[in-house]
């Protein structure tokens, strides 16, 4: 049986992230991830980040942005998504993906199920890119 997410991308990034906190260059990283909150591998891998950032005194936020899988295909389409992230433009394999995952994996939250004390849950489905990031920044810039 083949795991949702390969060893190789845990361990890339993983690798990645080491290195900025042994830097100690960048005031800030945000990092994305589509998490399978039904898979223990997720959860796992979440925490074994977070540890990483806050043993070396980095605050770790989290937000959990929710959309219905309409838009969330209708996103998949748009140009700026296709021109940045390389992997979204076989967009047929791409909505394949995203459908089955869907299917396969409860990708949002239950209440109370984060237990982290810096979480936003924000439903996107109306708001566009910098409204989102206006909310987090008076949440926890501000």
């Amino acid at each position: 049986m083949v795991k949702r997410h390969g060893g190789c991308r845990h361990y890339y990034r993983k690798e990645i992230f080491q290195t900025i906190v042994k830097e100690g260059q960048l005031k800030g990283i945000i990092f994305t991830f589509v998490w399978a909150f039904d898979e223990e591998e997720d959860w796992e891998y979440v925490n074994e980040i977070k540890m990483l950032f806050e043993s070396n005194r980095s605050n770790v936020v989290f937000i959990e942005l929710e959309a219905d899988i309409k838009e969330r295909l209708k996103r998949n389409r748009t140009e700026y998504r296709l021109q940045e992230k390389p992997t979204k433009r076989n967009v047929d394999l791409s909505e394949q993906e995203l459908k089955e995952s869907v299917l396969r994996h409860r990708l949002q939250s239950l209440e109370g199920e984060i237990k982290h004390e810096q979480y936003l849950k924000i439903n996107n489905m109306h708001l566009s890119a910098k409204e989102v990031a206006d909310i987090i920044q008076q949440r926890f810039i501000t």
